[in-house]
C-alpha cells in the first residue's frame, strides 16, 4: 500500500510545472519517433515552455528513453496511478495540465483510431478527452503506400473537422528506402511487331507521371517548433487583449 502511494505521488508531482506554456507531446509507432529527443530538446529551448511526453507502446521501439529530457508517460502509468475511486485519472490530469498537444509522429494506426473515436491507450484517451478550445497539432508519418491509400485523406479530413491542426508530412526518401511510386516513363515504347495486337486506332499505353520522392515523412522538427512558437506567441497576446 505504501509503495502504491509513492507511485501515485511521484506521478502527480511530475505534473508540477515550472513553465508558463505547457506542451504535451504524443509519440506513436512510426520510425519518425526517432526524432523525439530532438523535438523535446528544441521545445525546451523555447522561453517559458514546459514539456511532458505520452508514448504508445509501439513508439518505445524507436527512441532511447534516456535521451529524452522530460517525464514520459505510458499505459503502465495510467493503470498504476488509479487504485480506487478517489485516485486521479492520468489521461484527465494530462488533459488539464497541457496548453497544447502535439502528436509527432502520428502513425497510420493511431490516425485511424483517433478519427473513429477509439481510445484504447493513454494517448488516445487524452485525445478523446481533449479540450477542443486548446490547440491540438498532428504530424502524420507513414510509408508512402499507406499515405496514398484513399482512407488516409478521409481520416485526415475528419481530424480537421474536429478542429485539430495538421502539420503536413513532406516528400523525402523514407527510412524504409521507398521514394514513392516507381519512376515509370511517361510513355511505354511498343515494338513495331507487337502493334498488330493492339485494337484498331489504340495508342501505346500511358503510364503514371514520374514521381521523384514519396510523401509520408513527418514534417521537419524545425517546422513543428515553428508552429508551436506561433501558438506560444498567441498565448502571450491573450492577457493583453483582455485588459
Amino acid at each position: 500500500m505504501q509503495q502504491d502511494k509513492q507511485v501515485l505521488c511521484k506521478t502527480v508531482e511530475s505534473l508540477n510545472s515550472s513553465g508558463n506554456f505547457r506542451v504535451l507531446v504524443g509519440v506513436t509507432g512510426s520510425v519518425a519517433a526517432l526524432k523525439l529527443p530532438a523535438l523535446v530538446d528544441q521545445l525546451l529551448q523555447l522561453p517559458g515552455v514546459d514539456v511532458r511526453v505520452v508514448t504508445t507502446e509501439h513508439a518505445k521501439h524507436f527512441y532511447n528513453h534516456a535521451e529524452v529530457a522530460v517525464k514520459i508517460y505510458s499505459d503502465k502509468d495510467e493503470w498504476e496511478l488509479w487504485k480506487q475511486r478517489t485516485d486521479p485519472v492520468l489521461h484527465i490530469e494530462l488533459r488539464r495540465w497541457a496548453d497544447l498537444l502535439v502528436i509527432a509522429p502520428l502513425d497510420a494506426n493511431t490516425l485511424g483510431k483517433i478519427s473513429n473515436g477509439i481510445c484504447d491507450n493513454l494517448l488516445t484517451c487524452v485525445v478523446r478527452a481533449w479540450d477542443t478550445s486548446r490547440p491540438l497539432l498532428f504530424c502524420p508519418a507513414m510509408n508512402t503506400a499507406m499515405w496514398l491509400h484513399p482512407i488516409t485523406a478521409q481520416q485526415i479530413s475528419r481530424l480537421k473537422e474536429f478542429g485539430y491542426m495538421e502539420v503536413p508530412c513532406i516528400s523525402k526518401k523514407l527510412v524504409c528506402g521507398d521514394e514513392g511510386l516507381h519512376n515509370f516513363p511517361q510513355t511505354v515504347a511498343v515494338p513495331k511487331d507487337h502493334l498488330s495486337v493492339l485494337p484498331f486506332n489504340q495508342e501505346a499505353p500511358k503510364m503514371p507521371q514520374k514521381v521523384q520522392t514519396g510523401k509520408g515523412a513527418m514534417a521537419e522538427v524545425s517546422t513543428i517548433i515553428s508552429v508551436v512558437e506561433q501558438h506560444l506567441h498567441k498565448s502571450k497576446e491573450k492577457p493583453e487583449e483582455s485588459q
